[in-house]
């Protein structure tokens, strides 16, 4: 069933279409599409059909190209390009901007007011009609910006916070004395004793405890800057040292002192060894900037006031209260006159002009829900659905027309509340002339399509047919749609009754973010849900607070993320509170599951992850011609010098730079993308090389290794949590956040649960579809009727409605939010009057 266009439908009411012919991106089988222009068209379809690769990898990359096509070859080498798309021919296509999901830069020197571009205005306004201290000159725009050497505070060069070393960071155990290594900052290995052997000539006491020695030599010893060369004797004691100074004994060398600070320090700024740096900076704090105190600009920026307000301060209050701040002065009313603007009128226009555009601006962000959000926050602390709506709101206002916008999932994140005031910003860019490709899963966005595609039946090769494209109401004549059966309420939906909790975690103190002195009492034993709108603090309650307090009660090290950034660039520390009052006897494990990518290069995959890989390659080992060759397990791995292709280092691919068009990532010419040298894959198991095994998908490998228990039952799990469509090689940079915390539930799931174990999941079900929503909740179902408790924040009110409690924080966001507005049974939290979630589980109950 190719392409309807029902022909009942009045064939004006669209001023023109795009006709795609012989799509054959990713999964799409040579598919032939028309769809129309000027109006709301939804992608629909199972995780992995192949709605992402038609709407982005082959729609939105040959606009992309086109447009490219026509700017000079230098400009084209600024653009971000994408592969060229599998399809014979597209017609009718306008130009696209894509607002594709991604996470954050992981650095604060990008925010929300750089990424919406409102800093900007912000410093203009500050420059230009900021009151300045009498006598101070003009500063410039640029100068209020802690990015540019005009601004940053020269002591900790723009970034808030610096490196500093203590005595107890750099001696963690001052009973011990020198000799016995109580300096830990210096290298431990002949780095070290030849300090200690400078210091013995130096005449310090190193046999003597350090908490006993005099505070002038410890301060000495730990951070001077003077670096005295003086003779060493190696293996003598203090005495004999002594004498062969007296003597003028010819030394074994000449030895440099260096102060454990100074090392440190020098060790940091200069080692190219990530061990080292790692190992330098556990005795390095960080702590506020002792000049700007954490706001980043020079003292002369942070002088000019507006409203009362320097602009740090400005910009960490939430956009809500900074567009009411300047309302007044938007309006030019008295209220946001001053002596200044009485002798300087033209002061005052600029102020009026600078105002009304930036709270113009910023409503935009207040319609689309992000008003609790500040200009200073930074990127990486945002979830992406945030970041796709501030991207989302900067076109808004950027008013143009005639452009296709391409969205990823843009109620990913939102809670229904939410979901209203996005619809209502897709209809205001599709009123004022352009074209919306969405791919989404949320049933009230599919709801309000004027168009639906709706790509199948089912994943990877399963997928990638057009099932239906016409008006939503069509898909109900289409028997074979799983979307169809949740669009028009056909689904079944599940019943079981509550579970009883067989105890309470119980936390009081809880303070992070906008939670303030919070308590919280979590039910043991059920499946719990926690609800709430976008930034009202269950992501800090739950994802932060819940999970750190618990892993130090557990005594886990709760792995940080790898970040490659400086740590002074990550965002600082909030404040954090909270204790556990009770329940911990009933909690041996905890686990958490986010969507945090699985591994940053294409060398880790979904096979290495889970373990798998490690059964697969030891039965290639097990084969006769492996034996007789004597190839071990290791000889299998593409990491592996041995076994892997030398020529792409068992990338499988090798990057072709071309000057002015995107760099071209071709199969390797040697191993034709196979990864393996051919001796390696000589060896096959039951016809298959390694190679070749890689490339099955769950699905056709849980056929093919049905005689092998262990990577059986690690695949059915990767199944039943809807990832049969994934081929077991792919590379983890092309997997999304919901793939990712889905490879790594079914990791954990495939372990033989002990009961007794908390997990906690940050929205699971983003980026299903409804039918994958259903295998998740069974999956999830089965490890708390194993004895274990199972916390998730989600939006998706079909989980909290089959859940056996949930807890709804609110009742709005930012300042507005933290508190538990309801706790209970679905059936009882959907009759609670403040709860923005309450209607909507109501009408979820009520099927």
């Amino acid at each position: 069933m190719a392409n309807q266009i029902p022909q009942q439908n009045n064939p004006n009411q669209f001023p023109g279409f795009v006709t795609v012919r012989g799509a054959r991106e990713h999964n799409l089988k040579n598919v032939d599409l028309t769809i129309p222009r000027d109006a709301l068209v939804v992608f629909t379809g199972v995780s992995g059909s192949g709605k992402s690769s038609l709407a982005f990898g082959t729609l939105y990359a040959e606009a992309q190209r086109r447009y490219l096509e026509s700017v000079s070859p230098y400009a084209r080498r600024l653009f971000h390009q994408m592969a060229v798309p599998e399809v014979d021919a597209i017609e009718g296509l306008p130009p696209a901007v894509a607002l594709q999901q991604q996470r954050g830069t992981p650095t604060t020197r990008s925010s929300v007011g750089s990424v919406t571009t409102l800093s900007n205005l912000v410093r203009m306004l500050y420059s230009r009609a900021g009151d300045y201290p009498p006598g101070q000159p003009i500063i410039y725009a640029e100068a209020f910006s802690p990015n540019t050497p005009e601004g940053a505070c020269p002591t900790c060069h723009g970034l808030g916070r610096i490196y500093d070393v203590t005595e107890e960071s750099m001696v963690p155990d001052p009973s011990l004395t020198i000799r016995e290594r109580a300096i830990a900052a210096w290298p431990t290995a002949w780095g070290g004793q030849n300090q200690r052997d400078i210091l013995v000539t130096l005449g310090y006491d190193v046999d003597t405890p350090w908490s006993e020695l005099p505070q002038k030599d410890r301060d000495w010893i730990l951070f001077t800057q003077e670096q005295p060369v003086v003779p060493v004797y190696p293996g003598y004691t203090p005495e004999q040292t002594r004498r062969a100074l007296q003597r003028n004994e010819e030394p074994n060398y000449m030895g440099t002192f260096t102060s454990a600070r100074r090392h440190v320090f020098h060790t940091f700024a200069n080692t190219n060894s990530p061990q080292m740096k790692k190992r330098v900076m556990q005795y390095m704090l960080h702590t506020d900037c002792p000049t700007c105190h954490g706001k980043r600009l020079n003292p002369a920026s942070l002088s000019v006031t507006f409203a009362g307000y320097d602009i740090t301060e400005l910009s960490r209050l939430p956009l809500q209260r900074v567009a009411e701040l300047l309302k007044p002065y938007a309006a030019a009313s008295a209220e946001g006159h001053n002596q200044q603007d009485a002798e300087h009128p033209e002061q005052l226009i600029v102020k009026q002009r600078i105002a009304q555009d930036l709270t113009a601006r910023i409503q935009v962000l207040l319609d689309l829900g992000l008003g609790y959000l500040s200009l200073e926050r930074s990127t990486p602390t945002l979830s992406p659905g945030e970041l796709q709506r501030l991207r989302l709101a900067t076109q808004l206002y950027s008013h143009l027309f005639g452009v296709v916008y391409v969205l990823d999932e843009p109620s990913a994140g939102l809670h229904p509340s939410d979901t209203v005031a996005l619809l209502t910003a897709l209809a205001n860019l599709k009123k004022a002339g352009n074209s919306l490709f969405v791919v989404e899963h949320n049933l009230d966005v599919i709801r309000q399509a004027d168009w639906l595609v709706d790509v199948g039946p089912a994943a990877g090769e399963k997928g990638g047919e057009i099932l239906y494209s016409g008006p939503p109401e069509g898909l109900q004549e289409v028997p074979n749609s799983q979307t169809a059966a949740y669009l028009f309420g056909t689904a079944p939906g599940q019943t079981r009754p509550l579970r009883t909790p067989t105890g309470w975690l119980k936390l009081s103190g809880v303070t992070r973010n906008n939670l303030q002195n919070l308590s919280a009492a979590f039910p043991l034993g059920v499946f719990t849900t926690v609800t709430g709108v976008s930034g009202s603090g269950k992501s800090s309650l739950v994802s932060q607070v819940l999970v750190e307090l618990v892993a130090e009660a557990l005594g886990q090290y709760l792995q940080p993320e790898e970040e490659e950034t400086d740590a002074l660039e990550s965002p600082a520390p909030q404040t954090m509170g909270g204790r556990i009052v009770s329940g911990m006897e009933h909690i041996k494990r905890l686990v958490r599951v986010d969507q945090k990518a699985i591994g940053r290069t294409p060398r880790s995959n979904m096979a290495t992850y889970t373990g798998l890989f490690d059964h697969v390659r030891k039965l290639f080992a097990d084969t006769p011609l492996a034996k007789q060759r004597r190839y071990d397990a290791g000889r299998f791995s593409f990491n592996v010098a041995k076994g892997r292709c030398e020529n792409c280092q068992g990338e499988g691919f090798v990057m072709v730079e071309l000057l002015f068009l995107p760099s071209v990532y071709a199969p390797c010419p040697v191993c034709h993308g196979a990864r393996y040298n051919a001796q390696t894959l000589e060896v096959t198991y039951r016809d298959l090389n390694i190679a070749q095994v890689l490339n099955l998908t769950v699905d056709a490998a849980w056929e093919f290794f049905d005689e092998e228990p262990a990577i059986h039952r690690a695949l059915t799990v990767l199944s039943e949590v809807g990832l049969g469509y994934l081929r077991l090689g792919q590379p983890a940079t092309e997997l999304s956040g919901g793939e990712a915390q889905r490879i790594k539930l079914a990791t954990e799931l495939q372990r033989l649960s002990r009961g007794n174990t908390l997990y906690i999941l940050d929205e699971p079900t983003t980026g299903l579809h409804p039918a994958d929503v259903e295998k998740l909740m069974a999956q999830l179902e089965k490890l708390v009727d194993a004895g274990n408790t199972v916390i998730a924040v989600e939006h998706t009110l079909r989980v909290a409605a089959a859940s056996d409690w949930v807890m709804d924080i609110g009742p709005g966001a930012g300042e507005e939010g933290g508190q538990i507005v309801a706790a209970g049974t679905p059936e009882e939290v959907a009759k609670v009057a403040g709860s923005k979630t309450a209607p909507f589980l109501a009408k979820e109950l009520a099927g």
